[in-house]
């Protein structure tokens, strides 16, 4: 027998609902807005920066050396780099202050390589704790990128020290070197997004990426120059690699760096570019992440 429309098998469970709304109760793990999702990932904001803190400090635990990595590590990527592009291969020639320019660019795309690779194993790798507690997903993505923070951090002294050396002298152009790195930062986080819900899904993301990566850095003018290079392409292959947003970052740091990198090797409206790749990747790869908060931790 029906009553009120309802038929009878239908209506413990109506019931349910009926007293779960009525005493203010919601599905346990449900999406909240965006807005409250936002102003909840803010609450946590310090159990984000402990935990990046904790992992960035345990990640070296067992080597010899220790922190000492965070070091050792771009500087061997910068000397192999030098070894077969610049010496073997010959890219260093026409180009000015070759191992600034080199390492700038090792530096740099290194710093969203970590960020991109981090963000497709946040997930994947924690689900223990992803089970066990409640708190916005968000978080694990974003502790990844601030671990690269630190790193990046490390390696900049680096690669201070290395331009000093190689006789480039502090100009008030080197201040440009934070707001670069804000919105790198802004641009990694959201590609970290991106990539940590993709790889909650698909297993096989993280054995895939390391190639995409590799492809994107080839492309990126890390280890030759753009304009020498790509002098006889046809011109939407030029405008596609200076639009290229790891070239964007990593020109504009060495503009920020070298002094024989002036501002006529950058693409037009190049701080226009960099924010708006920032922006584009960060709110695009914020929401596609949030859409899928009750799915994580979940097989």
């Amino acid at each position: 027998m029906a009553l009120d429309g309802v038929a009878a098998h239908e209506r413990p469970e109506s019931d349910a609902a009926e007293r779960a709304a009525r005493y203010g109760l919601s599905v346990s793990g449900a999406r909240p807005h965006l807005v409250e999702y936002i102003r909840r990932l803010w609450r946590h904001r310090h159990f984000i920066t402990e935990f990046a803190k904790a992992r960035s400090t345990t990640k070296y635990t067992r080597a010899r050396l220790g922190q000492l990595w965070h070091v050792f590590t771009p500087l061997l990527n910068a000397a192999v780099y030098y070894l077969i592009f610049g010496l073997l291969l010959g890219t260093s020639r026409g180009v000015p202050d070759f191992i600034p320019f080199l390492v700038t660019g090792v530096f740099i795309f290194d710093f969203t390589r970590k960020s991109v690779m981090a963000g497709v194993k946040a997930i994947s790798g924690d689900r223990g704790l992803i089970r066990a507690l409640h708190f916005p997903r968000a978080a694990m993505p974003v502790s990844a990128v601030l671990i690269q923070l630190r790193e990046m951090l490390v390696s900049m002294a680096v690669l201070l020290v290395i331009v000093l050396a190689m006789g480039q002298l502090p100009r008030v152009h080197w201040l440009l070197i934070v707001p670069i790195l804000v919105v790198q930062l802004l641009f990694n986080t959201g590609l970290a997004m991106w990539a940590a819900r993709i790889g909650s899904k698909v297993s096989d993301a993280s054995q895939l990426l390391p190639f995409v990566l590799r492809t994107w850095m080839y492309a990126s003018g890390v280890m030759y120059s753009i304009d020498i290079m790509a002098a006889d392409a046809p011109r939407w292959v030029q405008v596609v690699l200076d639009v290229n947003p790891a070239a964007v970052y990593i020109d504009l740091m060495r503009f920020a760096l070298i002094d024989s990198f002036t501002s006529a090797q950058l693409p037009p409206h190049v701080w226009a570019l960099a924010l708006g790749w920032a922006l584009l990747a960060f709110i695009g790869g914020f929401i596609y992440f949030w859409r899928a908060e009750e799915e994580y931790g979940r097989d």
